[in-house]
């Protein structure tokens, strides 16, 4: 299980390659009326999103270990991981190859191309692609990277944690975080103090968490939903299931109107755009699927959208 250790280690890796992204308190209008709420701006990270902090910290340390190649490194992603780890890979001079279902946002994959990546459109959900992403590791030697299924890689979204607690302090809070393969909800809750309270909120149509911690263990769950494009894995990694069962993580659903009614608030009266997983665990305050009484954290953690 990744340790505050692990977390530590990741940081001092990242430090001065991603930004330390800012905290804002806004009043948030919730079933029990109007409540102050603390967000993480993450989607002003690089790429547009949270994954930039595990890929830069897994590709470091690939390299450290001396486990990159002359083929780079090969990820399966719905968009934002991709975009992470083509960016990463730029940083240390090798390729990426990036493979992502077709129907991948056209933003995500215009961006992809710009960052350099060789961009490999395969299948309708995001397990279609990860198998072919898995084939072309196999066939050209690249080294395999997984979206949010890997030690480095939840590590590295764990200094979001750091960060808030050396922000917030350490007074007991609640922290609502979106949820699709859990590698963020794991990091973060890797990091905070036992005090505080986490919360992953996911789309009802792709409730990984929910099915895992209902089933005992990660099962597949169909994937439909207005996020499935960065919240569309089909189960929860294992790395997530075993933090969120030691930790005592929560899962609550959103419809996808919710998560829509969340993203459009936060343009109308924030001026903040981010896409519908950006406006997730927002949608689970504002719904009133999770109740906070007390300190309330959410985090924005990616905006990689079209404007129209």
């Amino acid at each position: 299980m990744t340790a505050y250790g692990d977390v530590l280690a990741a940081r001092e890796r990242v430090v001065g390659r991603v930004r330390r992204t800012p905290v804002v308190r806004v009043e948030v209008p919730t079933g029990d009326g109007e409540l102050e709420v603390d967000f993480k701006l993450e989607f002003l990270q690089h790429t547009g999103s949270f994954k930039a902090r595990g890929m830069v910290n897994a590709v470091l340390a690939a390299r450290e270990r001396g486990a990159l190649g002359e083929a780079g490194v090969v990820i399966a992603s719905g968009g934002n991981a991709g975009l992470a780890a083509a960016w990463a890979a730029r940083l240390v001079g090798c390729p990426a190859t990036v493979v992502v279902p077709v129907t991948a946002p056209a933003a995500k994959v215009a961006q992809l191309h710009e960052h350099g990546a060789e961009v490999v459109q395969h299948g309708a959900v995001y397990a279609e692609a990860y198998e072919e992403a898995a084939r072309i590791g196999r066939a050209s030697g690249a080294l395999p990277l997984h979206a949010y299924d890997l030690p480095e890689v939840v590590a590295g979204a764990g200094t979001i944690g750091v960060e808030l607690v050396e922000d917030l302090g350490d007074a007991a809070a609640t922290v609502l975080i979106a949820v699709g393969g859990g590698g963020l909800v794991a990091g973060v809750a890797s990091a905070v103090p036992d005090s505080w309270r986490v919360v992953g909120v996911e789309p009802a149509g792709c409730p990984t968490l929910r099915a895992a911690l209902t089933a005992g263990e990660p099962v597949r769950v169909e994937v439909d939903s207005v996020a499935q494009d960065a919240l569309g894995a089909s189960v929860l990694g294992a790395l997530a299931f075993e933090v969120a069962t030691a930790k005592g993580v929560e899962s609550a659903l959103v419809a996808d109107e919710e998560i829509l009614e969340a993203k459009a608030w936060l343009w109308q009266r924030c001026r903040i755009v981010v896409e519908p997983s950006g406006a997730t665990a927002l949608a689970g305050l504002m719904s009133g699927a999770v109740r906070v009484s007390g300190r309330a954290v959410v985090v924005l953690c990616g905006a990689n959208t079209s404007l129209a």
